[in-house]
This record gives C-alpha cells, structure tokens and sequence, in this order.
C-alpha cells in the first residue's frame, strides 16, 4: 500500500497540532530541535525514539551534538509529510523533552 504524502490542509492540521515542530522551506518535512541537561541525557532520548521508530518502521534523520539533539522527519517514499511523521512526532513528544 503507498504512503500518501499529506494534502496542504492536512500539514496545517498536523502543524496546528504539533506547535513544537517547524515546517521546513520546502514544505516537506518537520524539525525540531530537544536540548537535554548532558549527553547521557541526550542519548538517553535517542534511545527511546530509536526503539519507538524501529518498531514504527519509520526512521527520523537526526543529528546529535553533546545535550542537542535535532530530528527531522519526512517520509521519502510519499515525497513528503505523511501521517507517519505526523504520529511518530507526537509520539516523540510523548516523552516529554
């Protein structure tokens, strides 16, 4: 089954409901950017979101320095946004960085 990338008003909806995420230039993907108290901390978190995605099957495109951890999400097989960047966003805020 193909992933639908998201129509303009579904991004909108999906950004309305995830305000700690960016929208990036070209309109197809989201970022956002977790600062922890340390690396242990920051990795910590990558290790959540490493399990969360593997089970997903969606894997976010991220970059880590000391306590910044930066994630980018975009589905490449829909060209875009899909809703599963949207759930895997929200389930990433879910932990509450």
């Amino acid at each position: 089954m193909a992933i639908a990338k998201l129509t303009d008003t579904e991004r909108a909806a999906a950004l309305a409901a995830l305000p700690a995420w960016s929208l990036s230039a070209d309109g197809l993907s989201i970022t956002r950017t977790f600062r922890f108290a340390d690396f242990a901390e920051a990795f910590g978190f990558m290790t959540r979101v490493a399990i969360l995605a593997e089970k997903a099957d969606h894997h976010p495109e991220w970059f880590n320095v000391y306590n910044r951890v930066e994630i980018t999400l975009t589905t490449h097989d829909a060209g875009g946004l899909s809703k599963r960047d949207v759930a895997l966003a929200s389930a990433i805020d879910g932990f509450g960085a």
